[in-house]
């Protein structure tokens, strides 16, 4: 049967983006026609299925593409258990993913930690348990990397959310194409604003390679495909498909699901056309950019931040004469040594105690913790520390 120009889209980003990262044929038996199976010891894919139509998609073509090049392909559900009938979501996904042929096929069933969600919010928490399943389910199977299902639909929603919520360049570029992640959730992907530009992995093994190889698939195309296959397909209520296009959705769905309902069906008619290309391309080329400010950035920090006992030092003499771009993101860094959470306010303050330096106060910053300059050397401590010297 000869492929869908969707279809043919899909699986064309997928293999590239295998090939890539060094998953490429196998043996040259997989070029010849007819099915072969993998060799045993044949590095393991998984997709990470939430049972959604992108995930669904991604399952069933990963499962073709895998076929083609010799590797094993498999599947990760996680059931958060923070919705009514999430055990018999998980259940059915994890039926059609058996039904396509992937093999492992795994539910993972996580407690979404209650305090992560008073402080940081149930989608913030969710995400960080599923990550930390999909770690731990990477690391018992040997995987080679978790494929994650996200569109250049969702790449262009996650554009708008970082201007809602940040600025500058960090707050374009949306996700990259590869992370790493440790089991407590953290993300290395070499930029420096919304997700940390260091390692925070957790110490009990390697970290696992996530990959997005359909930015540049759209939602309408893993629909197609799922229509293609004949595989169903399951819609989150939260996203507010079942919504009425004319009816705004209010402040309980999460801000996502109101930017794709509301946000960018009204930038479509304002434009005249759909300007999720135009956004996920922004974010490709601002990328770019980042990933080399942030290349830069780490050569400098290299030389002026220390660490120790808790405490960052920063030596404004090697920051002085540098960019502004390159210093923040220096002080970046340091805040997240110790975990601090970045806004902007603080890094600006931070600047002014390398750039204007005469005699401030102490400042205080979030997580008990406060920044004083002593001649050419800027510490970053908790207060108790500094009350001890």
């Amino acid at each position: 049967m000869p492929y869908s120009p969707s279809l043919r889209r899909a699986v064309g980003e997928l293999r590239a983006c295998l090939e890539r990262h060094g998953l490429g044929r196998q043996s040259s038996r997989f070029a010849e026609h007819g099915e072969h199976r993998p060799d045993p010891d044949a590095p393991l894919v998984l997709v990470a299925c939430s049972g959604g139509r992108d995930s669904m998609a991604l399952a069933a073509v990963g499962h073709i593409v895998c076929g083609m090049l010799g590797l094993r392909f498999g599947a990760v559900i996680v059931d958060h258990g923070m919705q009514d009938g999430s055990a018999a979501v998980a259940r059915e996904a994890a039926e059609r993913c058996d039904a396509i042929g992937l093999d492992p096929v795994m539910v993972r069933r996580v407690e979404v930690d209650r305090r992560l969600i008073a402080s940081d919010g149930s989608e913030a928490a969710a995400r960080d348990a599923r990550y930390a399943a999909l770690v731990d389910a990477a690391r018992e199977t040997g995987a080679a990397m978790v494929l994650l299902a996200h569109t250049l639909n969702d790449q262009a929603e996650t554009v708008m959310i970082g201007l809602a919520r940040s600025g500058g360049l960090d707050a374009i570029v949306g996700m990259p194409e590869v992370t790493e992640r440790g089991e407590s959730g953290g993300e290395s992907s070499g930029e420096s604003g919304g997700k940390d530009g260091h390692d925070e992995h957790d110490g009990l093994g390697d970290p696992v390679r996530f990959v997005r190889p359909w930015l540049n698939v759209t939602r309408a195309q893993t629909t197609a495909i799922c229509r293609e296959l004949n595989i169903a397909w399951w819609d989150d209520p939260t996203n507010g498909d079942a919504v009425l296009a004319s009816r705004p959705l209010d402040a309980s769905y999460p801000l996502r699901s109101r930017i794709r309902h509301d946000l960018m069906p009204a930038m479509a008619r304002c434009y005249g056309r759909d300007p999720a290309a135009s956004l996920a391309a922004g974010a490709a080329s601002a990328r770019i950019d980042a990933d080399y400010l942030d290349q830069v950035a780490d050569r400098l920090a290299a030389q002026a931040l220390s660490c120790d006992d808790g405490r960052v030092r920063i030596d404004a003499r090697h920051l002085l004469d540098e960019h502004p771009a390159l210093r923040r993101r220096v002080i970046v860094r340091a805040l997240r040594t110790l975990g601090i959470p970045v806004a902007a306010v603080h890094v600006e303050a931070i600047d002014r105690l390398i750039t204007d330096w005469h005699g401030q106060r102490p400042l205080v910053l979030p997580s008990q913790c406060s920044v004083i300059r002593k001649g050419h050397v800027i510490e970053v401590c908790e207060d108790r520390r500094h009350a001890n010297r």
